[in-house]
């Protein structure tokens, strides 16, 4: 095997802890629905649209968000909830930019329906806003190598998978997963940092993801 690269700052994965918690906020309609989505923190934003994700990550593929199902299933509006069920999450980088696509859709959706708002949930039905709290962990894993990482990626829990893979890139704003940014920074190669990042990780389960990410990094470690 050939001498590996040591990386100029090693890398510590990270577990998480998450609790959901109620803000009290409600939407019966559209209207107030979009009011909210557009008000609302971002931890509201992220529950709603990786709720499905955390808590049954063995299904694949992507689940609909939370508001796709409500606007279809209780509202009836089956135009709009498509409409925000194919909202490609994997594009954006930010929930500030999730947040403006999904009030854009729905503010489309009502100029072209107008009488859509006047559509109520009945009592008990409203949907209501739940936001994501985390407590990051760091474990006491740290890589200095492919080799190094690929092993531990092995043995690491899958809400350490899921943190480096969706939270801190869309959550916490970073422009790619913590993989690829390690990977491509600390250790200059360029090539894997890039096919883990084009990887889409909606359309994986997590022991998927984790199984791909293993492979494009044994792969990348070459024979003599």
């Amino acid at each position: 095997m050939q001498n590996l690269i040591k990386a100029k700052e090693p890398f510590r994965f990270c577990t998480r802890l998450h609790l959901s918690e109620l803000t009290g906020l409600k939407a019966a309609n559209l209207g107030e629905l979009l009011k909210l989505v557009k008000e609302a923190p971002d931890s509201c934003i992220y529950h709603h649209t990786h709720r499905f994700l955390q808590q049954h990550q063995y299904l694949s593929p992507e689940p609909p968000n939370d508001f796709a199902y409500w606007v279809n299933e209780v509202l009836g509006e089956r135009g709009l909830g498509e409409k925000l069920l194919n909202i490609d999450t994997i594009q954006y980088s930010s929930i500030g930019e999730l947040r403006e696509r999904i009030a854009l859709t729905i503010e489309e959706y009502l100029r072209s329906r107008p009488l859509a708002i006047f559509k109520f949930a009945r009592s008990q039905e409203e949907f209501h806003f739940i936001k994501s709290i985390s407590f990051i962990i760091p474990t006491d894993y740290l890589v200095y190598d492919l080799k190094e990482f690929k092993e531990i990626l092995k043995k690491v829990t899958i809400d350490s998978v899921y943190f480096h893979v969706f939270e801190a890139r869309l959550r916490l704003g970073r422009k790619t997963n913590d993989f690829s940014n390690w990977i491509e920074f600390s250790l200059g190669e360029e090539g894997l940092a890039d096919k883990i990042f084009k990887l889409n990780p909606y359309t994986y389960t997590l022991e998927e993801l984790r199984s791909k990410i293993i492979s494009l990094a044994e792969n990348d470690i070459s024979p003599l």
